[in-house]
Order: structure tokens, then sequence, then C-alpha cells
């Protein structure tokens, strides 16, 4: 199957299984003079991501939300910070159906020392299907363990 993708969207490269699983991902950043560009994660709506009433799962929505606000906090720094969710607020507000290109845009408001902030909206379109808050813990970055020999 074709997937038609808007201008200025590229190919997300990175996430684990889970969401490789789910995807393919975009995205595209906007710029804005004087401030850190907006994150908008995009994926088009498939079957796989339906319930039994034909529309996009609240698991799947709720998932698109969470993603696009950890990327957004953890690239908010440069290098990006590795994070964790600590809590996610969501309000469903419109369904999402099969064929749909969903848009999550979202806006970080304060990456502090020990916590990251966001808000996001998932869009078809012009309509808002979805509103979320996420709060982030930010982690120190991964050490590799060297292996006991035993």
């Amino acid at each position: 199957m074709s997937i038609t993708i808007p201008d200025g969207f590229k190919p997300l490269d990175r996430g684990g299984q889970f969401l490789i699983g789910l995807g393919p991902w975009y995205y595209r950043r906007t710029e804005t003079e004087g401030m850190r560009g907006q994150w908008v994660l995009a994926i088009r709506v498939e079957d796989r991501h339906t319930n039994i009433r034909h529309i996009a799962h609240g698991g799947f929505l709720v998932t698109v939300c969470d993603t696009a606000m950890g990327i957004a906090v953890s690239t908010h720094r440069d290098p990006p910070q590795p994070l964790v969710t600590v809590s996610l607020s969501t309000d469903f507000i419109e369904t999402a159906q099969p064929g749909d290109w969903l848009e999550a845009h979202v806006d970080v408001i304060r990456v502090g020392g020990r916590l990251g902030y966001a808000n996001c909206f998932l869009k078809v379109g012009e309509r808002r299907i979805m509103r979320a808050s996420g709060t982030f813990a930010m982690m120190k970055p991964a050490v590799p363990h060297e292996r006991a020999e035993g």
C-alpha cells in the first residue's frame, strides 16, 4: 500500500520495537524566530490501529500523544536527554478513521533539571480529536555495563 505523505514531513528514525511495529512514523518541526521549533509527529491511521467500532483505538491515540510529547521534551536539550513518562492526562474529543493523516502538535511548556512538561493536540486536518498533557522525568544517559566474568 502506498502512503501519501504531506509536504514537509520526513520519516522518523527513532523509537523501540513497539513504536516501529505501529509505524511508519513521520515528523516535521516548525521553526519560530527566537524560539525552539514545535514538533509535529504524524502517522497514517490504518485498520490495525482500530477498535471493534473501526475507529482509531484510544490506546493507540494515547500512544501517539505520549510518544510525540516524549520526543519533544527529550530533544528540547542538546544532546537529547533520555526520559520516562511520569503522568499523562488525556481527553478524547472526536474520532479518527482508517486513512486519516493524524498529527500530534506538541508545545513544550518547561524542561527543568528533573522534570519536563508538555501539551499536545491530536489533529486530523483542522479537527482537534484529542488533547493531552504530560510530565516526564529526566534520566541520566545510559552507561554501558561491563559484563561480569563468572
